[in-house]
């Protein structure tokens, strides 16, 4: 008879938690700004989130089933975040083609090409994100019509009346981010009123799914509170608004649900503070030096290479060793 017993070394810490138990609360975290996307852009956003998750998901099993020889392991959860991350960055209007693309690239390069959950380097959603951003730059950045862009204040830029698809963050770009508190319209950015990704808009509904996972202990907040904190600080530092920059563009997005990322962000509390105040300061360099008017896809992915080296100087302490 086999021996069924695996002997290891003491303590044995028991925990309810687990990979799939996590994984979907963090997809209850984005009901949230979900409903907020498809109430903002309507059957558009449902087309294109719909088209993403089951490109992620068809992607990933594809790729066990006839590449892996091993079991199907979509009902984690994991696929269906990233295909409703990849979807959160992309425009409503952007071709389904172009989302498929993105789900092909995000899954099949960046996460099963490292072997899959737990092995990927670079966060998926934001691995496709920036190569449809780099190869479709003028869909990337192409925006309904109709929208508001979020200046209640400044002609042509108001809801229905709107001629252009202009986002915040591109005007906030084009006026070296100077634009004063009384032509923005703050309403609009917290309920989901203004143009942009599909989970860009919505500061509310972002914040929500923030004290969900919190609660639910699926994340702590050193990663957020110091990536939005840093942002802030620097916007301030450059003369920037820091409320705009925290509010404006997917800073809210990044910092909640793709900085947070298990595999791809550091393990210790250190590391973490460390690792989310250098994405704010990224992103707000490249926002106001850059090409680009939102950086933090860009940050999120260069700290996320930085990982293995603040988790080598960040380490925890040994279990009965103390701290130096």
């Amino acid at each position: 008879m086999e021996n069924k017993l695996t002997v290891s070394l003491s303590p044995h810490l028991h925990s309810h938690n687990s990979i799939s138990r996590s994984m979907w609360n963090v997809i209850i975290a984005l009901i949230p700004a979900l409903a907020v996307a498809i109430w903002t852009f309507g059957v558009d956003a449902l087309w294109v989130i719909a088209v993403s998750v089951c490109a992620c998901m068809l992607t990933e099993w594809l790729i066990e089933r006839f590449m892996f020889h091993r079991p199907c392991t979509l009902m984690n959860g994991s696929a269906i975040i990233t295909g409703l991350l990849l979807a959160f960055n992309l425009p409503s209007i952007l071709p389904w083609w172009m989302v498929v693309v993105g789900a092909v690239v995000a899954i099949g390069i960046g996460k099963m090409s490292f072997g899959g959950l737990g092995c990927n380097i670079w966060n998926p959603a934001l691995v496709g994100r920036v190569f449809l951003l780099i190869s479709f730059p003028a869909a990337m950045t192409t925006w309904p019509a109709g929208v508001s862009s979020g200046l209640g204040h400044m002609s042509g830029a108001s809801g229905a009346d709107a001629t252009t698809g202009a986002t915040l963050l591109a005007t906030l770009n084009e006026n070296n981010g100077e634009i004063g508190m009384s032509s923005v319209d703050f309403m609009d950015m917290a309920i989901g009123h203004m143009n942009g990704s599909l989970g860009e808009v919505g500061s509310i509904a972002i914040l929500i799914g923030l004290v969900y996972m919190l609660f639910t202990k699926v994340i702590t907040w050193h990663i957020p509170v110091s990536m939005i904190g840093s942002a802030a600080l620097f916007s301030w530092a450059f003369g920037g608004n820091p409320l705009l920059d925290v509010f404006a563009g997917g800073l809210l997005l990044g910092a909640v649900f793709m900085a947070t990322d298990y595999v791809t962000s550091p393990m210790t509390k250190a590391g973490q503070l460390i690792y989310g105040f250098m994405i704010g300061f990224i992103t707000i360099v490249i926002r106001r030096y850059g090409s680009y008017p939102e950086g933090v896809s860009f940050a999120i992915l260069l700290m996320n290479s930085f990982t293995p080296i603040i988790n080598r100087y960040c380490h925890p302490t040994l279990f009965g060793h103390r701290r130096k």
